[in-house]
């Protein structure tokens, strides 16, 4: 039995996907990829999303040079949302932080 995601359980064909840093699990960031992506990904071995914003086809680090190669690729039960575990070359956030998830919501906090 071959696994692979249910792109069809979300009407706009994408399936939300995690990317980990293989050596220390910190969660790098949290992506899109519909099937295209996924195939591309399986193939080359790095990392390719679909981006929403702008509708195409995004190969993580292409312009710059902060690529992910892929050691492994989970599915959960639903076999809607993956987990990519990846070796990371640069920063996986626009930003420049290590991963997009640099900053913490204080609990109890009130809106204003």
């Amino acid at each position: 039995m071959t696994l692979k995601p249910d792109f069809t359980k979300s009407a706009d064909g994408l399936v939300p996907t995690i990317v980990v840093d293989d050596k220390t699990s910190q969660v790098l960031m949290m992506a899109y990829m519909n099937e295209a992506s996924y195939q591309l990904t399986l193939k080359d071995g790095q990392t390719w999303f679909w981006s929403r914003s702008r509708q195409e086809l995004w190969h993580k680090g292409a312009t710059s040079g902060n690529t992910q190669d892929v050691v492994a690729i989970s599915i959960d039960c639903d076999e809607d949302t993956l987990l990519v575990r990846v070796n990371p070359a640069g920063p996986a956030c626009h930003t420049g932080h290590t991963s997009c998830f640099y900053r913490d919501i204080t609990l109890n906090q009130q809106e204003d």
